[in-house]
């Protein structure tokens, strides 16, 4: 059984913290709303880290 990595996510205008599998995410240059506040922005804007960034990249 196949495990997907987990990406952690925070929202730049509230600050909401969360993980996520880049499955379920929209591609890291498509536009991505928190599900706190709904701000709209690019999801790679919502990676926490650098690594976090990288994993989405890669694993989309």
């Amino acid at each position: 059984m196949a495990h997907e990595a987990f990406v952690q996510l925070s929202c730049p205008e509230c600050s909401k913290n969360w993980e996520s599998t880049p499955s379920e995410l929209p591609a890291h240059d498509e536009n991505f709303s928190c599900p706190e506040c709904h701000a709209t922005r690019r999801t790679a804007l919502f990676a926490r880290t650098d690594r976090d960034l990288e994993n989405l990249k890669k694993l989309q």
